[in-house]
């Protein structure tokens, strides 16, 4: 198995590997593991996906956190791997140090993490833990290094989002109320604002779908 028939394999179910990491004693994984692997959606073509799928038309809830148990643990098991996921499990795993132990996720200037690809709006559905340790490649450089303008800083509209805090009372009640960025329809102004979420292809349809998640009760 390499990095490259991992990246392959996962565009072939709708995913794309954001990154790996061999694990250390105090990273939180199983014991056996040699190789870690974050994946996420495969943009723009995971949302016209998921849309045909079981999860999204049986109209119950947490359709995305549900097609991507389904897809990731199926995987996990052709592979003799495990998965595991930051939603709906009793204990609290430790993703966000992970994400950055692959060298692809940085701290952008307004604390949320940003991605070499994926930008702002990066999103991690599961992570499979393997048994094989391989070569991974070199992590690209942090995206936000030569950003000159930082337009993340500037870009929403109430300065919910800075480098000393997230102020999410204050994002919510923006977003419920005027709205004058269209964060609701069209995602986090500041997200969309990075030049790398630019690029990304993400649907607006998909970021209004996450945007109705953050404001429900």
């Amino acid at each position: 198995m390499t990095y490259e028939t991992l990246e392959r394999a996962a565009i072939a179910r709708h995913l794309r590997v954001l990154g790996g990491f061999h694990p250390e004693t105090d990273d939180g994984v199983p014991v056996d593991c040699k190789t870690v692997i974050l994946l996420g959606p495969d943009e723009p073509a995971f949302w016209p996906h998921l849309k045909t799928q079981p999860e999204y038309r049986d109209g119950a809830a947490d359709p995305v956190d549900r097609w991507s148990f389904r897809v990731v643990d199926a995987w996990a098991n052709e592979l003799g791997a495990k998965a595991l996921f930051p939603f709906g499990g009793p204990t609290h795993l430790p993703f966000f140090k992970w994400a950055t132990r692959t060298g692809r996720f940085h701290a952008s200037p307004i604390l949320l993490l940003v991605h070499d690809r994926a930008g702002l709006f990066a999103s991690i559905r599961g992570a499979l833990v393997l048994r094989d340790r391989f070569k991974l490649p070199a992590a690209p450089a942090n995206p936000c290094i030569g950003c000159e303008n930082r337009p993340c800083l500037n870009a929403c509209p109430v300065g919910a989002l800075s480098i000393e805090k997230y102020d999410v009372p204050l994002c919510k009640a923006h977003i419920a109320s005027e709205d004058t960025a269209n964060c609701l329809g069209r995602g986090c102004a500041a997200r969309r604002a990075c030049p790398v979420s630019q690029n990304f292809g993400r649907l607006p349809e998909q970021s209004a779908y996450h945007m109705q998640r953050f404001l429900a009760p």
